[in-house]
């Protein structure tokens, strides 16, 4: 019974001591690769387990993790992540770091005189030998080693005269075959016994190659074949030479502030960014305000008692809301078809009219506020009618003895008391539509573009589209850029709910008052 309990009071600590030798090794692991931030954010997460799950006083913080735990994983983390990027120089130009670029370079060959050599891969067994016939001198006949390929760094492999191999090879492996090893053979250095070495230079040739780049000791790259110099600037995040002219492919380095300072000073992004800023809030301004007032006219007049038939306008009503909205939105976007629609077919029939909707700026961005009208006003009419029903049938029978109106009803009772209790719900949908990226990508995808400016951008598109294709579409990826407007738009987001919080308090205390 003793062994059992000691046995226990030991199991424990054990199992968290191994947790913890394996949380570690992951750490170590991702850390290895290069990852920090994410390295770092694993071993907080593991500390707070180790803490919580081990602490007598964090009984109740044991029911939390889980979600504490996720929250770190999926907001904090990425948003984190988001504002490193975002004092970086990454885009598809500077991808990689400052060692991969300089490996990438001193593996760069030239074509060095002498002969050139016919090959083709031939089957040994679970291995491969390369064959290799002198162009000029079909009688001079080389074969390599055994090989695996497939090997995870170059290698240099001795090849001998046929007729000293003494091996009979099988038939040559087609094309495709030497296509689909291409990547492997062209890590393969095969050298004679005189020293010579030859590297592949096309599908069927190897001949002789060397280094274009010549490391030096502070960290340069001398063209062995041109003497030109390249020198790591630690600036822009490329080998440049004498004259300023860079290298491909970049390094990724700091940059500070100057993201920051391109959106609020360069004029390529100011005025963009600013003219984009006022559509979002306008955007997301009309947007509440309509899906609100339409939302809360169908409920009250659904709470009519006197409408017939009003679960069943219920139900069609909240059909939209019910239907996915990248499928409503992909139907308006048939409907608004200047040739084909059956708006455009109804307007000219009646009109003799056909409205250019995303051709026109003025139009398409009203078609915008249409359709996300469409898409919002069923959950407003819900919430709504949910509040309706909670007001007192006192109040409306006083007032019906007071000999109001439905008017007044409306203005006097339903919207005062129904307005507090849905200012939350009005302030998420701002900020939601704020960054309704779903809607601009799938109706309009931010076009019609702006015909003035230099960079790429529409006058539909709001701040996230417009940052999305600022990080992967028309502007050669800047991720660094698209990560630091994304954190402005982050503050902007964050600022404006906290104001329109704050106002709505104020309000609020002063109608208790």
């Amino acid at each position: 019974m003793q062994v059992t309990s000691s046995s226990r009071r030991w199991l424990a600590p054990a199992l968290a001591a191994a947790g913890a030798l394996a949380v570690l090794y992951l750490v170590t692991l991702v850390y290895a690769v290069g990852q920090t931030l994410l390295a770092g954010t694993l071993l907080v997460i593991a500390a707070l387990a180790l803490w919580a799950y081990t602490s007598k006083k964090t009984v109740a913080l044991r029911y939390l993790f889980p979600g504490v735990a996720a929250a770190i994983v999926f907001v904090i983390f990425p948003m984190v992540y988001t504002i490193a990027i975002g004092f970086t120089n990454y885009s598809s130009r500077n991808l990689l770091e400052y060692e991969r670029v300089q490996q990438i370079l001193q593996e760069e060959t030239f074509r060095a005189p002498g002969p050139a050599y016919k090959f083709s891969l031939h089957p040994d067994a679970q291995q491969f030998r390369i064959r290799l016939e002198d162009q000029e001198d079909d009688k001079r006949v080389f074969l390599s080693a055994p090989l695996a390929l497939r090997q995870p760094a170059s290698l240099t492999v001795d090849v001998l005269p046929e007729a000293e191999a003494k091996v009979v090879v099988g038939d040559a492996l087609p094309l495709k075959e030497v296509i689909a090893q291409q990547k492997d053979i062209k890590a393969l250095t095969l050298r004679f016994a005189d020293g010579k070495q030859v590297r592949m230079t096309s599908l069927r040739e190897f001949a002789p190659a060397q280094p274009l780049y010549k490391p030096g000791a502070d960290g340069s790259l001398t063209n062995v074949d041109t003497g030109e110099v390249l020198k790591p600037n630690f600036k822009s995040g490329f080998f440049e030479n004498a004259a300023g002219e860079h290298k491909e492919p970049g390094f990724r380095v700091g940059v500070g502030f100057a993201h920051y300072q391109r959106i609020f000073t360069d004029k390529r992004f100011q005025e963009p960014f600013a003219r984009i800023f006022i559509w979002t809030v306008t955007f997301s301004a009309l947007t509440v305000l309509f899906a609100a007032s339409l939302g809360m006219l169908l409920a009250v007049l659904l709470n009519w008692e006197g409408l017939k038939g009003r679960s069943v306008y219920r139900l069609v009503l909240f059909l939209p809301y019910a239907v996915p909205g990248f499928i409503s939105i992909l139907i308006f976007k048939g409907l608004f078809n200047a040739n084909l629609g059956e708006i455009n077919l109804i307007l000219n029939a009646l009109f003799g009219i056909k409205p250019a909707w995303f051709a026109d700026p003025f139009l398409a961005k009203t078609m915008i506020l249409i359709v996300n009208t469409w898409l919002g006003f069923p959950y407003m009419m819900v919430v709504c009618m949910g509040l309706i029903k909670s007001i007192p049938s006192d109040l409306y029978e006083a007032s019906a003895v007071a000999g109001a109106g439905p008017i007044t009803n409306f203005v006097s009772i339903t919207a005062p008391l129904i307005i507090k209790p849905l200012t939350p719900l009005l302030i998420s949908s701002f900020a939601f539509n704020f960054n309704n990226f779903v809607l601009i990508a799938l109706l309009t995808g931010g076009r019609p573009d702006f015909l003035d400016i230099s960079v790429p951008a529409g006058t539909t598109d709001i701040l996230v589209s417009y940052t999305f294709r600022m990080a992967f579409q028309d502007s050669g990826q800047q991720f660094g850029l698209a990560s630091a407007i994304s954190t402005v738009i982050f503050l902007l987001v964050a600022a404006i709910t906290l104001v329109q919080m704050r106002f709505t308090r104020l309000a609020q205390d002063g109608n208790g008052k």
